[in-house]
């Protein structure tokens, strides 16, 4: 009797439509996600029949664990973005920005210096204005002040960006929920490694 044919199990998400790419397959797979004939299989590249029972728990909340970094924060702060513009800095695949939309943001400026790093459905979504390619340090303006500018960026201290963020920002205005007249706010993740001298 001949032998199936076998594939990787990530080439076998996306075959079967169960993945809309291979970087999203192995994501599902390391974080334990998919079940094979009823086992947990937390190995992208191990070899299967093709005819083989694939079954996929529920689909991460957000993009990237980045959505759950700045789900906290937000929580944290008691910040509400519902109707906000918004900036993120360091937007990468796009967990921050996937987390604000979630929340209600009306509209996100994703700045980042790669490219073709941004998820798919985010880079598609008409709310989402994708800048690459682009050192935040060197935006001298966005087209309209921002309400809130959240932050992820390595490589580089948050003391040389922030300036330049802070100009972008909204004028005295009742932004923050549950308190009076205020600024445009500024959540950014510290990294100490890039912060040292």
């Amino acid at each position: 009797m001949p032998t199936m044919p076998k594939s990787r199990l990530d080439l076998l998400l996306v075959s079967r439509q169960l993945a809309e790419s291979r970087d999203w397959a192995q994501r599902l797979i390391r974080a334990g996600e998919v079940r094979v004939s009823g086992q947990v299989i937390a190995q992208p590249a191990k070899l299967f029949d093709e005819g083989v029972e694939i079954v996929v728990a529920q689909p991460p909340k957000y993009v990237s664990r980045g959505g759950f970094k700045l789900e906290a924060a937000l929580d944290a702060f008691a910040i509400d973005p519902t109707g906000w513009v918004c900036a993120d800095v360091g937007s990468s695949t796009g967990g921050f920005t996937d987390c604000l939309l979630q929340r209600g943001a009306a509209k996100i400026y994703a700045i980042d210096v790669g490219t073709h790093i941004m998820h798919w459905k985010l880079r598609n979504d008409p709310r989402v204005i994708l800048t690459e390619k682009t050192n935040a340090r060197f935006v001298d303006a966005l087209p309209e002040p921002i309400h809130l500018a959240v932050m992820d960026v390595s490589f580089i201290s948050l003391t040389l960006i922030l300036p330049k963020v802070f100009s972008w920002l909204t004028p005295p205005s009742p932004v923050l929920r549950g308190e009076g007249p205020g600024v445009g706010a500024v959540i950014a993740l510290i990294k100490p490694q890039f912060e040292a001298g």
